[in-house]
């Protein structure tokens, strides 16, 4: 009996979608995505996004991307996915992302967010998922995002948050209590 082969698109949406829940059960922990650069945010959408889903992103070379899944463009007060490749300006569309509400705190974004790691702010992280406390360095978010989401995060409301530098990748849901160095 022939067994059906999965094609090289879904082989590299499973791979990925492996590393988001990795990602997100271990937070601060560092993961490989299958793909890395934008083509990273890419592998990223296919696993996340389909046709009932929305996302948001200004990144011109992102959105060929994104369009390809199916889901629906929506402006950042309304997106559920948002993808930044590189935050800075974006900081007003940012904080226009949804939190969710106490009814509804799974109508939330979850944002997917450029950095690098190994530099820049130390991050120490607690909560579930996290034997004690961790240390996560991370390079090129600007401090006010920081406290953006220390504004919005009163659980269950908040942002889930991932984090890709390359193929690198960490996750940081809005359970993670985030102390900046």
């Amino acid at each position: 009996m022939a067994h059906p082969q999965i094609s090289e698109r879904e082989a590299r949406s499973h791979q990925t979608f492996r590393a988001l829940m990795g990602a997100l059960s271990q937070p601060g922990q560092i993961g490989r995505l299958p793909a890395g650069g934008l083509a990273a945010f890419g592998a990223i959408a296919e696993a996340l996004l389909d046709l009932e889903t929305s996302y948001y992103a200004a990144d011109a070379d992102l959105l060929p991307l994104l369009a390809r899944t199916g889901a629906r463009a929506l402006p950042p007060g309304a997106a559920l996915y948002q993808f930044y490749p590189r935050l800075g300006a974006d900081m007003g569309a940012l904080a226009e992302a949804p939190a969710g509400t106490y009814a509804d705190p799974d109508q939330s974004a979850t944002l997917v967010l450029g950095c690098a790691f190994g530099a820049g702010r130390a991050l120490r992280l607690r909560g579930p998922g996290i034997a004690g406390v961790a240390d996560l360095w991370v390079s090129d978010i600007p401090d006010t995002f920081w406290a953006l989401r220390e504004q919005v995060g009163r659980y269950p409301l908040g942002w889930d948050v991932l984090l890709v530098a390359g193929d690198q990748l960490a996750g940081l849901p809005r359970t993670t209590r985030i102390e900046v160095e």
